[in-house]
């Protein structure tokens, strides 16, 4: 669903109520100066009294503060910015993942390869507001989880969310919430009834409820990661799923809760972080909402793939279907290629051996219930003992040349990068070849339109259901989540990486 700010087209979003359209845009009542997502539900305004923005950030610079009945800053995002390529998505994604935060407009031009005067304009004129001010809102929100989460002093969650002072601090909140700290904290929703035991500070832990839209098949999302877990950095048990994470100041240790809740009128997902810096509390959110596809438009996604025949009954089974994705595209890569043509509990038991090979140890806060070590950087990679990977010697120095160019730059792997320049430098490194790449676009990248033709699952899926490849255009722009429907009407969770072809050497 391609959504552009017509008035009319959103006044009738917020008339019906439509929870599908939270994330896409906020509705602003310039008679209360508050703004609402569109599902909000306090008496509709009249049509001469709402303006609608991109995102929060712009109502914020236009002078609008956050709905305290709606909080439409926990809103899902925007899936936008999955579905798109270009320089003002991957923009949004870095900003997503504290990029400015850490170093500000400048290192966000950097990566994106433009002048930092050409991103401010790219990103203002389409969105309403500059990368700063969207920075500001998110630095916001963080700071609300752990104002209402957590026992924290307001003094350390200044510093955790990111914001330069005490009173930078005091005064965002205010404004975007029209409530100071104290007051949020004194009101927050449920207080600690829905926590088992108190969180504060001292343990760098704090339980977040990831909005999501609905219908979310997340046993079958959990399911597909758990069968695939790599010992030592990721552990399934009674029903939970749980990683660990490389984080810009740390690691961080995330427990996916199998069973979605229910909070002030919203369904979410929940979490419980353990970080070994506050800081990393919001790029840790972000890289679970990536992994678990939380950003979706699973409406828009099903209303296409169901209105194909033979696809439907698959799409009723499993409505809400995801595609799971990744914290970190050079990972997935790694696991890739390690993948290629062995079984999935080969893989498996490989890539844990280089786990423990090479990857950080992490530290005792943060180990146990087996997760022992974060997953291997790229540096890591490239020096490794290629005599300690259990593979065969031309894959070895597949894995081994990845960790080289990726640790020089000359393949891009992060969420900010062109995803047609990253399939292209993935396809020239020797051994690696087309079902690779686009896996990795795919899972890494979280491209909702991949389609791996020569993937024998795929091919079983098409013949079950008596369709020629041909049929995979008719589900543009979301083929990657076809692809998962197919793996899945095979039971391809616990087969799909035996159905990797043999790549070029």
């Amino acid at each position: 669903m391609d959504v552009e700010l017509d008035h009319e087209w959103c006044y009738r979003a917020v008339s019906s109520r439509d929870g599908r359209f939270d994330g896409y845009f906020v509705t602003a009542v310039k008679t209360t100066g508050i703004y609402c997502r569109p599902s909000c539900p306090a008496v509709t305004p009249k049509r001469q009294n709402v303006e609608f923005f991109a995102t929060a950030a712009a109502a914020h610079d236009h002078g609008y503060r956050a709905c305290k009945r709606c909080r439409p800053d926990a809103s899902p995002g925007s899936p936008e910015w999955d579905v798109r390529g270009d320089a003002v998505a991957r923009a949004m994604r870095l900003i997503a993942d504290g990029v400015v935060d850490r170093e500000g407009v400048t290192g966000l031009a950097a990566r994106l390869n433009y002048s930092e005067r050409h991103v401010n304009r790219l990103i203002t004129d389409e969105l309403g507001a500059g990368p700063l001010a969207i920075a500001r809102a998110q630095r916001a929100q963080v700071a609300r989880v752990l104002i209402e989460t957590t026992t924290m002093p307001f003094t350390a969650i200044s510093f955790a969310a990111g914001f330069g002072s005490v009173r930078q601090f005091n005064d965002t909140v205010r404004a975007v919430f029209a409530a100071s700290p104290s007051e949020l904290r004194a009101a927050r929703p449920d207080r600690a009834s829905r926590r088992a035991t108190p969180l504060d500070e001292h343990t760098n832990t704090v339980i977040v409820d990831l909005a999501v839209r609905l219908p979310f098949d997340l046993t079958s999302t959990i399911g597909f990661l758990a069968i695939r877990a790599v010992p030592g950095t990721e552990a399934f048990a009674d029903g939970v799923y749980r990683r660990s994470l490389v984080l810009p100041h740390g690691h961080g240790v995330a427990a996916i809760q199998p069973e979605l809740v229910h909070v002030g009128g919203r369904t979410a997902v929940r979490v419980e972080l353990v970080l070994d810096d506050w800081r990393d509390l919001a790029p840790a959110v972000r890289r679970i909402r990536r992994l678990l596809d939380l950003d979706a438009d699973p409406t828009a996604i099903d209303d296409v793939l169901g209105s194909y025949p033979a696809m439907r009954e698959l799409v009723d089974r499993h409505p809400g279907r995801r595609v799971p994705g990744s914290p970190d595209p050079f990972e997935t890569a790694v696991r890739a290629v390690v993948g290629q043509q062995v079984s999935i509990l080969g893989a498996r038991t490989v890539t844990g051996r280089i786990v423990a090979a090479v990857g950080a140890s992490l530290s005792p806060a943060l180990a146990g219930r087996g997760l022992t070590h974060v997953f291997p950087t790229p540096d890591e990679i490239a020096g490794i003992d290629p005599r300690l990977l259990a593979m065969p010697m031309r894959r070895r120095a597949t894995l081994v040349d990845l960790g080289v160019r990726a640790s020089l730059g000359k393949v891009l792997l992060d969420v900010g990068a062109d995803r047609d320049d990253a399939r292209r430098a993935l396809l020239d490194v020797p051994g690696i070849g087309p079902w690779t790449a686009d896996y990795v676009i795919m899972r890494g990248f979280g491209d909702p339109d991949v389609f791996l033709p020569d993937d024998l699952g795929v091919k079983q899926g098409l013949a079950l259901l008596g369709l020629p490849v041909a049929a995979a255009d008719d589900w543009r722009p979301w083929r990657s989540y076809a692809l998962h429907h197919l793996w899945g009407a095979l039971g391809a969770s616990s087969r799909s990486s035996t159905a990797h072809p043999k790549e070029a050497t």
